[in-house]
């Protein structure tokens, strides 16, 4: 079996919004990649035997004192580095240049004028000279570094690319792993396959080979237990544990009142009579219908559900007494942001990542099979694995479900409702072709009642609101611009199919400033 950790890229991270999107275009070349602190130490870079080096941008100025800096000996040894905007202006500083605070800074889109004869790199990048790229940087680099040539300028900021073609080290000021980069992708594909020579074994199948290959030496003989959401992460988590040791996986599955329409009936079917997972459902619904009751306040919610989700989780549990193992969807943004948290910073892999929530005294070994996956990564392996593509790619849907989506105090009448009203939306999104155009769509239900006029009477019944965003990151997003005709339509068959809501209206707030649930 191909090791497909032995080619690999190192990601320093200086603090950029936009680091995590590096690493994902770096996984698109399918080569795996981490990423890394920017003080890193020499040793564990070492260690790590990366076939490449990205340096990522990051929101200081490289001449201010406590700057972040990476250790001198780095550009010694002999591995490709590509640095982008700060990590650009590190290598100049580095090996001689000058970064000033720019006269005109440049934010969003600029033209990319070649200056010089582009190397490597930039094969494929310029048409006619020029190519379109992002900006976001207050400083640029006043003169390079001696053995640097410069690649390409803008109106504003004279040194926007660099490179050093016999050290292959190269350097951008804009952001090649952006969208609003046409090129930016291809670009990053030739530094990984080309200027580091990585040949590419980071692919669905091979990522399912050696997850089987591991969790059957991690598990042995064991058994092993999962929290089944009907989620995409828990969903592939489930499949790819039972494609390694089949009837030694107990999946529980909790329903909790508070799942999209039929939800539950297409868990158990996917996966206990479909896959032949081994699969308890505990139908929960009124132990979570009652401990929310006369509950209004979001974050008060979500501790109520995800607390009163971990006790059924672990009653069960108990009747599984051979359970050694307990396993977990978590995916590589969780053990990002989870490090984040703790140091101020991103940090590579823990050994040790309970995003779960789950209590220390559970004594259960833990197993997550996907923590090196980006969610668009886990998609594809889930369809690999032969889940429903409409399940593997369907939108993002909060853990406390409709709990969040029902504003205020969360009643079976008022989920009941809003079941029906999103389930015709998605339908409509789906039939019309906008559903895998939209980044997220979802339904809410407003506690609050408008008069409305059917057939020859008036009405006094609720609103339902309507969300679709389009977004690359989720931490920033547009409202999507819903054609009126389908508006219409969608607005037309809630009122008239779902029973209690009179009034439909369509959330066109971007985030930010709004969010894009609405608690």
């Amino acid at each position: 079996m191909a090791d497909i950790h032995r080619e690999k890229i190192l990601i320093l991270d200086f603090g950029s919004q936009y680091t995590q999107l590096i690493a994902r275009r770096v996984r698109e070349c399918h080569v795996y990649c981490e990423l890394h602190p920017f003080d890193m130490s020499l040793d564990e870079i070492k260690a790590f035997g990366a076939q490449g080096i990205i340096l990522s941008g990051g929101p200081k100025s490289v001449y201010e004192e406590g700057a972040p800096a990476i250790t001198e000996e780095l550009f010694e040894l002999g591995i490709p580095i590509l640095g982008i905007c700060y990590g650009m202006q590190l290598i100049c500083r580095h090996f001689g240049g000058e970064v000033v605070p720019a006269g005109k800074r440049e934010y969003g889109h600029a033209e990319l004028a070649v200056k010089g004869v582009p190397g490597p790199l930039f094969e494929g990048f310029f048409v006619d000279g020029k190519s379109s790229v992002w900006m976001s940087h207050g400083d640029h680099v006043a003169t390079i570094p001696d053995n640097f040539e410069v690649v390409a300028e803008t109106g504003n900021a004279p040194v926007c690319a660099i490179q050093n073609v016999a050290r292959k080290l190269y350097g951008v000021q804009f952001h090649p792993e952006v969208n609003h980069t046409p090129q930016g992708a291809q670009l990053v594909n030739t530094f990984v396959r080309k200027i580091c020579g990585c040949a590419g074994q980071w692919t669905p199948g091979k990522i399912i080979e050696d997850a089987v290959a591991r969790i059957r030496e991690q598990v042995g003989s064991d058994q092993v237990i999962l929290g089944l959401s009907g989620g995409v992460d828990s969903s592939v988590a489930a499949a790819l544990i039972h494609r390694a040791i089949g009837d030694q996986l107990h999946c529980v599955f909790v329903d909790n009142g508070l799942l999209r329409l039929d939800e539950g009936d297409q868990v158990m079917a996917t996966f206990a009579g479909n896959l032949g997972v081994k699969v308890t459902r505990v139908n929960a619904q009124q132990r979570f219908y009652s401990a929310l009751t006369g509950v209004a306040d979001p974050e008060q919610k979500r501790k109520i559900i995800g607390n009163l989700f971990v006790d059924i989780f672990e009653e069960e549990s108990n009747n599984i007494t051979d359970a050694t193992w307990l396993a977990q969807g978590t995916i590589y943004p969780d053990v990002i942001e989870s490090a984040g948290a703790k140091t101020g910073k991103a940090h590579n892999i823990k050994s040790h990542h309970n995003v779960g929530g789950l209590p220390d005294y559970m004594k259960l070994k833990l197993l997550e099979p996907l923590r090196e996956l980006f969610k668009d990564e886990v998609r594809t392996v889930g369809e690999e694995l032969g889940l429903p593509k409409q399940m593997v790619w369907r939108h993002p849907f909060p853990g406390p479900g409709l709990g969040v989506r029902v504003l205020g105090e969360v009643k079976e009448e008022y989920c009941d409702i809003l079941r029906q009203a999103d389930a015709i939306y998605i339908d409509e999104l789906y039939r019309s072709g906008h559903y895998h155009k939209i980044s997220q769509a979802f339904a809410v239900f407003l506690p609050v009642k408008s008069v409305g006029v059917m057939g020859d009477g008036r009405t006094y019944e609720y609103v339902i609101a309507l969300r679709a965003v389009e977004t690359k990151d989720f931490m920033t997003a547009g409202w999507y611009p819903m054609p009126y005709a389908d508006l219409a339509r969608i607005s037309n068959r809630i009122i008239n199919e779902v029973k209690g809501v009179n009034r439909v209206t369509y959330d066109i707030s971007s985030k930010p400033p709004a969010t894009i649930e609405w608690e």
